[in-house]
């Protein structure tokens, strides 16, 4: 195998990437103790790529199972991991797993297992109570934006997953907050914190601006924004479909 230098350096190399920035480095140093982590980082600071590449450093490739379980909060965060994940060209197959789709179609896929297994967490309770992929060689769960776990409610369906897992080595759990709890359930103790949050570190140049309006109409408010605007390009970002609809 590979030592780790030189996978990093090939991965690196197909994708593109020259160089790694402060929090891939950090992660990756953190990643070669035997401790647990938590990254604290705003979106957009390249924190996907920098436990992945942890991840890819730890998978063994005579494995047959599921070795890498990623929890994330929504399908649209599930589906950028997988884009990510194959923009590596690691030759580890990945899977994921979400609602809005067939679950027996991922039921059916599952029996080929994948080395990386992306998803949400109420899919992914379902799949592993119905005992449609064995959890027994998991050694890392990711918690990615666990911040926004907790406030979209999947508290229980984490500490359901968390309880069937035996034989976790380690977790890696993401967050734009250092003002979250991390909870006894989650297994962290005495982690490697890496506090990347403060945005003005990471995104010179960028202002940040908050409009509050004077009632609870926001699309009437973001109507009147976006022509304060004018033809500019503009990306919104909304927490659900239905609000992107």
């Amino acid at each position: 195998m590979k030592n780790n230098s030189t996978q990093v350096d090939d991965t690196l190399r197909r994708m593109g990437i020259n160089t790694l920035n402060a929090i891939q480095l950090a992660t990756l140093d953190a990643n070669l103790r035997d401790k647990d982590i938590i990254l604290l980082s705003p979106t957009g600071s390249g924190k996907t790529l920098a436990y992945l590449l942890s991840v890819l450093l730890s998978l063994n490739r005579d494995c047959q199972k599921v070795q890498t379980l990623i929890l994330s909060p929504s399908r649209e965060l599930v589906v950028q991991i997988e884009q990510v994940w194959r923009s590596m060209s690691t030759g580890f197959k990945v899977k994921t797993c979400y609602g809005g789709r067939s679950s027996n179609k991922e039921k059916r896929d599952l029996e080929v297992p994948p080395a990386l297994l992306i998803g949400t967490p109420g899919r992914l309770q379902d799949h592993i109570e119905r005992g449609n992929f064995d959890v027994t060689e998991i050694k890392i769960l990711v918690l990615d934006e666990f911040d926004k776990s907790l406030e979209m409610g999947f508290t229980e369906q984490i500490k359901a997953i968390i309880s069937r897992i035996p034989n976790l080595n380690k977790r890696i759990l993401t967050s734009a907050t250092n003002a979250v709890v991390i909870p006894a359930f989650t297994g962290i103790q005495n982690p490697i914190k890496l506090d990347f949050s403060e945005t003005e570190n990471l995104l010179k140049g960028l202002k940040i601006f908050t409009v509050r309006g004077m009632n609870n109409d926001k699309m009437d408010l973001l109507y009147h924004l976006i022509c304060k605007l004018g033809n500019e390009s503009s990306l919104i970002f909304c927490n659900k479909r239905e609000a992107v609809e």
